[in-house]
């Protein structure tokens, strides 16, 4: 019998501990529908969220679209712009290059009309020159025509006599007349036949004379300088000995 009392308190706990179970059961399960109804809250709010975001990321993606096709237009331009720098540069040294063509023409031009003026008063200078040692020459030669005249005119008057003397005056003032101007007589009687300066005509035979040797002048020859303006006329020996070396050598 004592072990019925404690019966009792093992029946009332019991269901205390049954009470508090079903009440953890009823916290549980409500703490379960509190997630459950925070979890459809947070689905509503993204599934809101994503439709309030889709037409943005819509407008981004156009507005992307739009930036690309820009974008690509202006890309073309760009492209185009070292093509236009190009030929910007190409006229230009085409442009220069015309310009010194240009500026070189008239330097040519100007040169040329130089030159042309250059040629013409050179040979102004030239025929000046040439009138000028002409007036010389006939001044010179005047007395001697006056020498001339007198001459015949006194062998007319007094007959032959004394005309050779006259007349060999005559000669002499004239050829020293040219020998004034630069001009040498070529009278090479006896020396050796130099075909630079001499014109031989005939051959002599002589033993006793070198060969080639001027014989006999026909018409004297006359130079100006080193130039010969006309050779002598000679004849020239041939069949004597030969000249020495020396000797020509001392001649020329």
């Amino acid at each position: 019998m004592p072990a019925e009392p404690n019966a009792a308190p093992t029946e009332r706990g019991a269901s205390d501990e049954a009470e508090r179970e079903e009440m953890t059961i009823e916290i549980e399960d409500g703490d379960v529908q509190a997630k459950k109804a925070d979890e459809t809250a947070e689905e509503t709010k993204a599934a809101e969220a994503t439709q309030v975001e889709e037409p943005a990321a819509e407008e981004a993606a156009a507005e992307a679209a739009s930036d690309e096709a820009a974008e690509a237009e202006a890309e073309p331009a760009q492209e185009a712009d070292p093509a236009e720098d190009a030929a910007s540069k190409l006229q230009e040294e085409v442009d220069k290059a015309k310009a010194e063509a240009k500026e070189w023409q008239d330097k040519f031009m100007r040169l040329h009309a130089e030159w042309d003026t250059y040629r013409r008063r050179t040979a102004e200078q030239r025929e000046a020159e040439k009138a000028r040692a002409s007036e010389k020459l006939v001044t010179g030669l005047l007395p001697v025509i006056d020498d001339f005249e007198r001459t015949i005119k006194y062998a007319t008057d007094n007959g032959e006599t004394g005309l050779l003397d006259g007349v060999r005056a005559v000669h002499t003032k004239l050829v020293d007349v040219l020998l004034k101007d630069g001009v040498q007589v070529i009278d090479p009687a006896g020396e050796a036949f130099d075909a630079l300066q001499h014109q031989a005509v005939a051959t002599v035979p002589d033993d006793e004379a070198f060969d080639e040797t001027v014989h006999e002048v026909y018409q004297k020859g006359y130079k100006l300088g080193e130039k010969v303006l006309r050779p002598a006329m000679v004849t020239v020996t041939t069949g004597g000995p030969k000249r020495p070396k020396e000797e020509t050598s001392e001649e020329e």
